[in-house]
């Protein structure tokens, strides 16, 4: 028998449910009781999309492994996410054949045009008008200038949400009152105590997986508004204990990159989670912030270690941030390998997750032979796939695009210059 929400929680017509407060509008995972509708769906087809670029690229020594196939070597930049080894694979040789320069960086969700309608929008606009957020375009490290790797259909490039407030905001906390809930951040209450006594209610009636993941659910929902605390403290005030002086146009400490990053994961996979949304991007800038690594502050700013002319000390300085970076993606990847859909599957399995970039060498500006790394999405990972680019019929990166649309249940014929896919390589 179905259970019954009581009269705060509402149910849209997709069957998601909300729990509502003058304070706060909680979307709720997917429970069991409320899932018969989704049995017809295909097992091999996921429903999420996450795109991950970073600005300045990865340095391609240390994203690639020396190794083709199975049985390859861990390199330095994705050791962090050994663990999860066998839900990701990597991809060297793909690019879009797009024009060099860092002006063409925007490529990397664009195709061979920069600025051209990019890949997050345009699963957005297949599969993204069920859910409150067709998508979400988040940015952590903003240096100068807006920048952006979301373009709609007509070019126009989408604003990003660059604090973490703001995005759990958007998610959870109504319009009614946000100095209220502000309020309720800061003095380390938590949204949930609003509408507690619907949800123990509500959670009594459901069977016990039901409630076992509702637990999880306010857990999870719990720990990130606590971490939130740090990054409320420090939204507008500068960093104490730094020797070098913020830029001044930079009001939200882009050298916080790693904090902010990480609570935008774990707002992410709430996101997601609640069926809040189905499409998310993460910008990740850089510009001349300078990073403190394990307690050592880094010899230059993250944009001139980029340019790093081939000198071993800035690599070195260069790949610890994009170690940084991993370790904050890995534990996404962890999160969402530990939630569980009503059907059992993962909600990695359940989501395609792209991380890359357009800029092949930013010491170079390059734009060739773009790192690429595919994790989640139900495929079978667990290796290196190296694609060699001087082959007359070699696939370009858009061909990859085109197969991770198709898991997601969407048949295109063509992404920017690319007309066939990667099937036969990667299913």
């Amino acid at each position: 028998m179905e259970a019954k929400a009581p009269s705060l929680f509402q149910s849209r017509i997709d069957r998601r449910l909300f729990l509502r407060s003058t304070v706060a509008t909680i979307a709720l995972p997917s429970l069991e009781a409320f899932a018969e509708e989704k049995a017809h769906l295909d097992p091999k087809t996921a429903r999420n999309f996450v795109a991950i670029g970073a600005y300045l690229g990865w340095h391609q020594n240390a994203f690639f492994p020396k190794e083709t196939g199975a049985a390859y070597t861990m390199p330095r930049t994705l050791a962090p996410i050994t663990a999860h080894r066998d839900q990701f694979t990597i991809f060297s040789g793909l690019d879009h054949r797009a024009p060099n320069g860092h002006e063409a960086w925007i490529n990397f969700l664009s195709g061979k045009s920069p600025g051209s309608y990019s890949l997050d929008q345009q699963i957005a606009d297949q599969i993204g008008g069920n859910s409150r957020f067709a998508s979400i375009e988040l940015a952590t490290g903003v240096g100068e200038g807006a920048k952006t790797m979301s373009f709609t259909k007509q070019g126009v490039g989408l604003p990003t949400i660059m604090r973490p407030s703001v995005l759990y905001k958007q998610l959870f906390i109504s319009k009614a009152d946000r100095e209220r809930a502000e309020y309720l951040l800061r003095s380390g209450k938590s949204s949930l105590d609003s509408v507690l006594e619907d949800a123990k209610r509500f959670q009594a009636s459901l069977p016990q997986r039901d409630r076992e993941k509702l637990d999880e659910f306010f857990d999870s929902f719990r720990a990130v508004e606590k971490r939130m605390d740090r990054q409320l403290a420090t939204l507008d005030e500068p960093v104490p204990g730094t020797d070098y002086r913020l830029p001044a146009y930079d009001p939200i400490t882009p050298n916080l990159q790693m904090e902010a990053g990480s609570i935008m994961y774990d707002l992410m996979v709430l996101a997601l989670d609640s069926g809040s949304t189905r499409v998310l991007s993460l910008f990740l800038d850089g510009l001349g912030q300078v990073f403190a690594i394990e307690g050592e502050i880094l010899k230059a700013g993250y944009h001139a270690l980029s340019h790093h002319g081939n000198d071993p000390e800035m690599i070195a300085d260069l790949v610890a941030i994009e170690r940084a970076h991993i370790e904050c993606f890995a534990g996404f990847l962890r999160q969402l390998s530990e939630k569980k859909n009503p059907e059992g599957k993962s909600l990695l399995d359940d989501t395609v997750i792209l991380l890359g970039t357009g800029m092949g060498d930013a010491s170079r500006h390059s734009n060739a032979n773009l790192p690429t790394l595919v994790a989640g999405g139900g495929f079978k990972h667990g290796q290196h796939l190296a694609i060699d680019p001087k082959k007359p019929d070699a696939p370009l990166l858009g061909d990859l695009y085109l197969t991770l649309m198709e898991r997601l249940g969407i048949e295109q014929e063509n992404f920017s210059n690319a007309s066939r896919n990667l099937n036969q390589l990667f299913s």
